[in-house]
């Protein structure tokens, strides 16, 4: 972990390289240390139909979130947090610079006892090493 899943409003489409922001936001996530290379995962939802503030068709929105497993000190995770939203917010900028637009972020931290996790990829990884 984490898994970011991002919604954004259809209207980005021509706007918004999802490609590019993915591996930024992977690669901010793999240098905070924090959390394994294998268990990161990033997915897109885009939003056909949305109203943002009072309806305006040229509003857009992004939101993020980091879905985390438990464990770790606040400190930490706040300190994650951190510097994903400075990477997502850099990545958006060019856009927030032109167009009118909510961007949000937050990260959740999954219970620990309802949180199940099928994943071969830390040993795949790990043969690679």
């Amino acid at each position: 972990m984490p898994h970011f899943i991002m919604e954004y409003s259809a209207n980005l489409d021509d706007d918004l390289d999802i490609p590019a922001l993915f591996e930024k936001l992977n690669a901010t996530a793999i240098a905070t240390g924090v959390f394994p290379i294998g268990g990161i995962r990033s997915r897109a939802i885009r939003c056909e139909f949305f109203r943002v503030g009072e309806g305006d068709p040229d509003n857009t929105f992004v939101h993020l979130t980091a879905k985390v497993g438990s464990g770790r000190e606040p400190e930490v995770l706040k300190a994650a947090s951190d510097k994903i939203f400075e990477t997502f917010s850099e990545c958006l900028k060019p856009i927030f610079d032109r167009r009118w637009m909510s961007a949000g972020f937050e990260m959740i931290e999954l219970h620990p006892e309802r949180n199940y996790r099928m994943n071969n990829i830390h040993k795949k990884l790990a043969d690679k090493a």
